[in-house]
């Protein structure tokens, strides 16, 4: 059976953003970046809601017709970027301003992950994909990983991500991506797992 997908527009932003607070609640590194269950599911939501903005303006948003999974791609040049690129601030800093203040964490994990964000070479970068819990497990991600993947074979394009968890690694080494370097270690936290995908012919 395939998967039905769409390019995700404007008007799909409130259900991109609940689709990644629901998909992303009891995920390692969310769970890090809002300690406590309560603030998490308070303030969550508005991490997501930053990332959907950031990937509706300059990248691609991949969504199931149903709209219970999505994948939010950037496309990277060869240049240095990191994610305040174009927008002539401090991503992080103001990212961490627009969300809760007080909390270092969303500034610090947005300035780890551009700090291990390979440059040289453009590349397909896999921000975020989500699948609403209750159908995980069906072959959503893949789906909508496979669809992206197939161009950047066809384009000669590499791809990129963090994986968040052990789970979604694994997934990722069965579509053909390698770890890169060394895992990255959050303070007091979990690992991320940046990994990377040369082109197939």
């Amino acid at each position: 059976m395939g998967v039905a997908i769409r390019a995700a527009g404007q008007d799909d932003r409130d259900l991109v953003v609940r689709l990644l607070d629901r998909a992303f609640q009891n995920d390692p590194v969310s769970r890090w970046v809002f300690p406590g269950d309560e603030y998490r599911r308070a303030t969550h939501h508005k991490l997501m809601a930053a990332f959907t903005d950031i990937v509706l303006a300059d990248g691609r948003i991949d969504l199931t017709e149903d709209g219970t999974a999505c994948a939010l791609w950037l496309p990277m040049p060869a240049e240095a970027h990191g994610e305040d690129e174009g927008n002539g601030g401090d991503g992080p800093a103001q990212m961490r301003a627009s969300i809760d203040p007080a909390n270092e964490r969303i500034e610090l994990i947005a300035r780890l992950t551009e700090d291990i964000h390979p440059v040289g070479r453009a590349h397909e970068y896999l921000w975020m994909i989500g699948v609403s819990p209750d159908h995980q497990g069906e072959g959503l991600g893949t789906a909508l990983i496979g669809a992206v993947l197939d161009r950047c074979d066809r384009e000669g394009l590499p791809a990129y991500l963090e994986a968040s968890s052990a789970r979604s690694r694994v997934l990722y080494e069965r579509l053909g991506f390698a770890l890169l370097n060394r895992p990255l270690d959050l303070p007091d936290g979990p690992q991320m797992w940046p990994m990377w995908r040369e082109p197939r012919p």
